[in-house]
């Protein structure tokens, strides 16, 4: 990482294998509490950013 980052995007896609991780946490955490809509609030933002972060790179093997 020599260069510094300069878009919360470009930073976001270097960690968001971290960040999805972070929000399922949360969701099970929620769950646990008895809060089950917020959960399911959480997964949501998870499932938009796996979703984007897919149609972003070309499927492997396809240059």
């Amino acid at each position: 990482m020599s260069e510094a980052m300069e878009t919360v995007g470009e930073v976001a896609e270097l960690y968001l294998g971290n960040i999805l991780y972070a929000i399922e946490r949360c969701a099970m955490q929620l769950e646990g509490e008895g809060k089950p809509t917020d959960a399911q609030f959480y997964r949501g933002i998870g499932r938009l950013l796996a979703d984007a972060h897919g149609r972003a790179r070309p499927p492997r093997g396809i240059d």
